[in-house]
């Protein structure tokens, strides 16, 4: 499979933007992920402004990233494309012995730790989006795609404390903060740091009621098979 190539964003008429609609998404298999991993990569890179240095460490990490996760039972990656990629987004679904909210400060909410046993909750663990995707909802369309076709009751994902635009664009698609993972550092680096703080974060996909107001339970239509 060949990557197309990166350009510019497709012009309208007198050099508008193209509507977002042109903008698809589509699932990618394994083979394909890791047929695309390179390209993706450079994706990453091409999405967040930092120096030569800093690029190709972000590279570097993002690669392992991915790499690691490929290698998850249920692992899923969409990406988004018109003649070029325009983003990607991908994830897992969280085991359910829970081993995923380890490192987790305080107790886990109920809601969650039940979600997490019965296999309803669904990690997305990397959302890239290129700045010249023309489509300001890529990222939120992203999410909203890969959570619903693995029928998720939840959505999970953790947020470097540090990255505030990041925090607030979930807070604002209705994601909920639930506290602090400690996660170790990577080990595969040269000089691994001390164990990292990040806000995990859930997307209650529930129906809201009385007895579950924050939407922490799920429904028959949205459950996993076993």
């Amino acid at each position: 499979m060949t990557a197309p190539d990166r350009r510019e964003p497709q012009q309208g008429p007198a050099g508008t933007a193209a509507p977002a609609h042109a903008v698809r998404l589509r699932r990618l298999n394994r083979w394909q992920a890791e047929t695309l991993r390179e390209d993706l990569a450079d994706l990453s890179v091409e999405s967040f402004r930092a120096g030569a240095g800093r690029r190709y460490r972000g590279r570097e990490a993002f690669l392992r990233r991915l790499t690691g996760d490929i290698r998850r039972p249920g692992f899923a990656l969409l990406i988004a494309e018109d003649t070029a990629f325009a983003g990607c987004a991908y994830g897992f679904p969280v085991p359910r012995e829970g081993t995923w909210w380890r490192g987790f400060h305080g107790k886990l909410p109920q809601g969650v730790e039940q979600l997490t046993a019965s296999g309803h909750v669904f990690a997305i663990t990397e959302i890239v989006v290129h700045p010249h995707s023309g489509d300001e909802d890529l990222a939120r369309r992203l999410q909203r795609r890969l959570l619903g076709d693995h029928h998720a009751s939840l959505g999970a994902t953790l947020v470097d404390p540090a990255d505030a635009p990041a925090r607030d664009a979930f807070l604002s698609w209705g994601w909920q903060d639930i506290g602090a993972v400690r996660r170790p550092s990577d080990p595969t680096v040269h000089r691994p740091s001390a164990p990292v703080l990040l806000r995990a974060l859930v997307l209650p996909l529930g129906p809201r009621s009385t007895t579950h107001p924050d939407g922490l339970t799920h429904e028959n239509r949205t459950q996993r098979p076993d």
